[in-house]
């Protein structure tokens, strides 16, 4: 079985409020722990959906059946109960530092990565990560990542490295990758283990991971608008604060430049702040958008949005939201907008962004 490169198939209603600095509490949390669980999947190979096939369409193998590539211990900045949104019951986990080691690589894990974790109805559990990591050599190497499970107690991580070809860990661009993760709310820790499962064979026992019947995939790709769209009314005004950039040169799907969100505020029809976490995931070698900026913002009144903000080829920058659906600002899950580019004004950069007609 082996990965296809960059390709995946499309993919408590009430607020739990911030605990201690933005980490809800353990209990509020207890289906992020995720790990190699006693369920009857744990020996089976997992067949995904087609909407959240995690790279592996044709079944992810139990991780530990391949051989470590590395273990990761990463401190949390915050867990961010986002609610019920359009796709289940969403939470957004944002990392601090950590560190990584295994028997050929080893290195940090860069603060502010992302960690989307989707409670389905049924108990299926999906997740999406996006970190990156700092190698001994000093070069980073970028992680988009895809996991599901039947429930939380097997919940299968399957990892995209994306690291210079130039460097003595190029090797991590080839293989197949499946790991656990788990995240302890209480102690605000997400322990990372990962393996190369190339060599190992699929079980004849498998599982299938099924989704509830008419609840819509969360998408992987990013909105494509029509060339006709236009700016309509104007919903905010972002001014976004950035760290220094950390660059993949001549990676798997070519450069990279990822430049960090720390902060910033919003005012408009939503009002509030950009919270630390995320990043501008940029593409200079044609493996994907010029500018795909994923982060979270907090209302004035405590909502979290997650919002992904990405170049359409021609068109410019598109938007996309995802909320709680019985928040005030539901209505942003639904209809479709546009952005600004981004321009430098006093405070960091400013975006506008509207409702497209």
């Amino acid at each position: 079985m082996k990965l296809q490169a960059g390709k995946l198939i499309s993919r408590r209603p009430v607020m739990l409020g911030l605990v201690s600095g933005g980490v809800a509490l353990a209990t509020a949390c207890s289906s992020l722990s995720g790990g190699a669980g006693t369920t009857a999947s744990a020996k089976a190979t997992l067949l995904p959906t087609a909407e959240w096939d995690c790279y592996l369409p044709g079944g992810i193998p139990v991780p530990e059946n391949g051989t470590l590539v590395l273990e990761a211990e990463v401190q949390l900045d915050a867990v961010h109960d986002v609610g019920r949104t359009p796709f289940g019951r969403r939470q957004a986990a944002v990392t601090q530092a950590g560190t990584f080691k295994g028997p050929r690589v080893s290195g940090e894990v860069q603060p502010g990565g992302l960690d989307y974790h989707l409670d389905l109805p049924n108990g299926v559990v999906e997740v999406e990560q996006i970190l990156v990591l700092t190698t001994s050599d000093g070069s980073h190497v970028l992680m988009r990542n895809a996991g599901t499970g039947p429930d939380a107690g097997d919940l299968r991580v399957v990892y995209d490295f994306e690291a210079s070809k130039d460097s003595q860990f190029a090797w991590l661009n080839e293989g197949t990758y499946v790991g656990r993760r788990s995240i302890d709310a209480a102690r605000k820790v997400m322990r990372l283990s990962i393996y190369d499962v190339s060599a190992v064979q699929s079980s004849g026992n498998v599982v299938r991971i099924r989704r509830p019947a008419g609840l819509p995939a969360q998408p992987w790709e990013y909105r494509r608008a029509d060339p006709s769209e236009q700016r309509g009314e104007e919903i905010l005004t972002e001014i976004v604060t950035l760290g220094r950039g950390q660059s993949v040169r001549n990676g798997k799907r070519g450069n990279r430049n990822v430049l960090p969100i720390t902060g910033g505020t919003l005012t408009g029809i939503v009002s509030g702040r950009i919270l630390f976490g995320g990043a501008d995931y940029q593409s200079l070698g044609g493996g994907g958008p010029p500018i795909d900026a994923r982060y979270l913002w907090q209302t004035t009144g405590g909502d979290i949005i997650i919002v992904r903000n990405t170049t359409n080829p021609g068109i410019g920058l598109i938007p996309t939201f995802e909320t709680r659906v019985d928040g005030p600002f539901a209505w942003m899950n639904e209809g479709k907008y546009l952005s600004s580019p981004p321009g430098m004004g006093p405070g960091g950069l400013t975006i506008s962004m509207y409702r497209s007609r």
